[in-house]
């Protein structure tokens, strides 16, 4: 029987249009953006279905956008996982899966997250860089020869690629350093996942400690720590963590791999996970199933996958 696993998107996989199949074809995903727009008191759905793409990626936006849309397919997918996780903003759809989180605070604590996120640090200030072909350890290593400003590990994604952010200066200084074989400057609005993030995280610390945590229906691994929890508390700490420190996605992959995950259902907008994922798994002794589901189609076609 396969041992199945839900991966959950975060920024940079929303698109003008997500959730617009399900939104046509099914009343549970118009209840959510319904809902989503009363907790909001702005029409998020419209930014989803409609746009347009620049008020959309504005980050206080994109957040709730990705969660409702990840909660809608969670919905229809009908099942539990064995285990889940989500990257970066995905971490807080997975806990509205598990049950340890309820949606209508969710939604609240994203919008301030991706607010707060946006307040830390002034539009140009900071930037984020990918390094692809880049060793970790390497990078790591190589940080500290930066002799001015802000720099650190945003995002392990995969043993090929790595995110630094920090000051702009800074990252453009690493990335002349690091010297990697392709270096690609990202179009962000702030530096996610470093310490220019602390003030953000000390707001949301105190939104997360004002809500109702609940022990988890199935694990999830945390972002900051690639561990596996089950805990309400847990679930939060984590939470209050990931806004300046490094996502290790490449690490929770391995650990899905000790947990003999044979199965990969990436829910909601994009395939960015789906991608992650199959390049990551190339090694392993058994190369799993993988499979995106951001429409009814692609809903469908996994739950008959999973219930077999």
């Amino acid at each position: 029987m396969s041992r199945i696993a839900y991966l959950y998107p975060g920024q940079g996989s929303q698109e003008v249009g997500m959730g617009k199949d399900f939104y046509e074809s099914s009343p549970f995903a118009r209840e959510i953006f319904d809902r989503a727009d009363e907790i909001l008191g702005y029409e998020i759905s419209k930014l989803c279905l409609e746009g347009p793409e620049e008020d959309l990626k504005l980050t206080r936006n994109t957040q709730p956008a990705l969660l409702v849309v990840s909660t809608i397919a969670s919905g229809l997918i009908g099942k539990d996982p064995d285990i889940a996780a989500g990257h970066s903003l995905g971490e807080y759809s997975a806990l509205v899966h598990a049950g340890a989180l309820s949606f209508d605070d969710a939604v609240r604590i994203v919008h301030n997250r991706g607010r707060y996120m946006q307040e830390a640090v002034p539009v140009g200030v900071g930037a984020m860089a990918a390094l692809l072909g880049a060793d970790y350890d390497d990078v790591k290593h190589r940080l500290s020869a930066v002799e001015e400003g802000v720099v650190e590990i945003a995002n392990w994604n995969s043993k090929e690629q790595i995110v630094i952010a920090g000051d702009k200066k800074a990252v453009e200084q690493a990335v002349s350093v690091i010297d990697p074989p392709r270096a690609v400057m990202l179009p962000v609005s702030a530096p996610f996942h470093c310490a220019l993030m602390k003030s953000a995280e000390e707001k949301l610390s105190y939104d997360l400690d004002h809500v109702e945590f609940r022990d988890l229906k199935f694990p999830i691994i945390t972002n900051v720590e690639a561990e596996i929890i089950t805990c309400g508390d847990e679930a939060r700490e984590s939470l209050k963590k990931q806004v300046s420190r490094t996502v290790l996605w490449y690490e929770t992959m391995q650990v899905m791999n000790t947990e003999r995950i044979d199965c990969f259902v990436e829910l909601g907008a994009g395939n960015v996970l789906s991608g992650l994922i199959k390049r990551t798994s190339r090694n392993w002794e058994t190369t799993p199933a993988v499979f995106s589901a951001g429409t009814m189609e692609t809903v469908e076609k996994a739950r008959r996958a999973i219930d077999v």
